[in-house]
């Protein structure tokens, strides 16, 4: 390249240090991030220039940061990268505003507010055969008059959740399990009453833990053709009310048709960017069933950087280097994990502690969060007092959730 890029990130949580820590582990570049508040893994890094915005989620708070930072910039590339559902609502809507010399890897906000509309994504995943849970979609004048064809536990979540984390109320978890029709209702009421007015979904619960789920992370290039598929199994997820689902550790895996099912549904949707799968193995039929797509990478991205696929680089090489990248079905062995090893082994199922074992000991495990390169002391120090909590966390919430 014959002129500079600089990352700039959207976010203030794991993602967003794990998205520029791939970008100075292949560049050594220091990524500039907007953040809503003076905390988090990004906040005081040395390999990010972190700025604390709180109206960042405004889209002329956004555009204006973007323009600034591109005419500070004229001399290279800006690359645009959100690292949380609003961020990249924000980029697909507005990215005809953003100035020349930044590049936002995209798709239309029309397309971006389909896929991210659970509604809307599922009867999607219907028209190409995709599969997912059983599900009913409730809306708020139907009240508590409708059916459902399946029996408790359910699962209750916001279609819409960037307007659902815009109405704040006491007890309003990421994703709901209700053991029966009563509790179901109950939680209806308390979120509508919130101010939040698109759809929710009601879901059957598949069976099994947390080694049942699968995360897949793709990038689509510019021309819409996938070009990286890595297979995620997910062992253990956080259990924590708003940070249920929320990956802890993950094993890297392939496992070709699923991934070519979701590689022609991408193509066929012209996609492109990175995106991110959430899967859970149903036993009862032997299906993958799909929970919902992030248009975006997701917080636990490292695990594709860590088992050698850099994720930063497929954006440079495409959007600023013009290559033309091969398609990559991932199939480096590697473990990844932000809780302490110790927590890994206590709340995973025994029948992969063998597995893990051998990948600690051959050197293919990470953790997004403690980089080499990045070790100030205040930082470390307020890693591992977050490493020491996950003890606390799962003993408090994991056999209640479970």
């Amino acid at each position: 390249m014959n002129k500079p890029f600089y990352p700039l990130l959207f976010g203030g949580d794991i993602n967003v240090y794990s998205v520029a820590r791939a970008f100075h582990e292949a560049y050594g570049v220091t990524s500039t991030c907007f953040g809503k508040y003076p905390s988090g893994p990004a906040y005081d890094s040395a390999i990010i220039d972190y700025h604390v915005c709180p109206q960042n989620e405004n889209a002329e708070t956004f555009c204006r940061n973007v323009a600034d930072f591109a005419a500070a910039h004229k001399d290279g590339t800006v690359i645009i990268l959100g690292c949380g559902d609003s961020y990249v609502k924000l980029a697909a809507e507005h990215k005809e505003r953003f100035p020349e010399n930044c590049v936002a890897p995209y798709i239309s906000g029309e397309l971006i507010n389909t896929l991210i509309n659970k509604e809307t994504f599922y009867a999607l995943c219907d028209q190409y055969g995709l599969d997912h849970p059983a599900t009913v979609i409730h809306r708020k004048e139907m009240g508590h008059g409708f059916d459902l064809p399946f029996g408790p536990p359910y699962i209750c979540k916001p279609s819409n959740g960037v307007e659902y984390w815009a109405h704040p109320f006491e007890g309003n978890d990421k994703v709901f399990i209700l053991p029966d029709r009563t509790a179901l209702e109950a939680v209806l009421d308390k979120v509508y009453a919130s101010g939040y007015g698109d759809s929710m979904i009601i879901q059957e619960f598949i069976p099994g833990d947390d080694s049942f789920m699968r995360v897949l992370t793709n990038y689509s290039d510019r021309n819409e053709n996938v070009k990286l598929m890595c297979l995620g199994h997910v062992l253990l997820e956080e259990h924590t009310p708003h940070g249920l689902g929320n990956h802890a550790v993950i094993l890297t895996e392939t496992n070709e048709e699923i991934c070519e099912k979701i590689k022609g549904f991408l193509e066929a949707i012209h996609y492109t960017g990175f995106s991110n799968f959430d899967i859970k193995y149903d036993v009862r039929d032997g299906k993958y069933k799909l929970f919902e797509i992030n248009c975006r990478q997701g917080r636990s991205n490292y695990y594709v950087t860590g088992a050698g696929y850099n994720i930063a680089k497929l954006v440079v090489e495409d959007r600023l280097e013009g290559k033309e990248l091969p398609f990559t079905l991932a199939r480096n062995h590697s473990l990844w994990r932000v809780v302490p090893q110790k927590v890994a082994y206590d709340y995973t199922p025994a029948t992969y502690h063998q597995e893990m074992k051998s990948l600690i000991q051959a050197g293919a495990v990470t953790n997004s969060l403690f980089y080499q390169k990045d070790r100030g002391l205040g930082r470390t120090l307020r890693l591992w007092k977050n490493q020491l909590g996950h003890f606390y966390k799962f003993q408090k919430y994991y056999e209640k959730k479970s």
